[in-house]
């Protein structure tokens, strides 16, 4: 069994700061690429940042400068620092894992809330 476990929400006020974790844990062959999106209420799912084995990252454009994702293949964890934290920036995150077990497919934590609050 497969399990990607987050931690790291809470509540922060605007302006602040947190750090995300991910840690990918079972019978995983490789991990092609992990990351991180979020869905607010009544909104889809979003493509926040994804990193590769080798390192090469991808953000969306609403967190660029703001966020950094990093990882550690040794320890298959993900990591997201959020810094300028906004209002809008409230909503739950996930991590993302595009990982081979057997087959190659995507997986799922179970997300984290991050809430932006004064």
């Amino acid at each position: 069994q497969v399990q990607l476990v987050e931690s790291g929400g809470g509540l922060v006020q605007p302006g602040g700061s947190l750090r995300l974790s991910c840690a990918a844990s079972g019978s995983i062959a490789r991990i092609h690429a992990m990351g991180w999106y979020r869905q607010a209420p009544g909104k889809q799912r979003e493509l926040i940042a994804t990193i590769t084995s080798g390192g090469r990252t991808n953000y969306a454009d609403f967190v660029k400068g703001r966020f950094t994702i990093s990882r550690d293949n040794a320890k298959n964890t993900v990591q997201l620092q959020m810094n300028s934290l906004k209002p809008g920036d409230t909503a739950v995150y996930y991590c993302y894992g595009d990982m081979t077990i057997l087959v190659r497919g995507d997986y799922w934590g179970q997300g984290t809330q991050v809430t932006v609050s004064s």
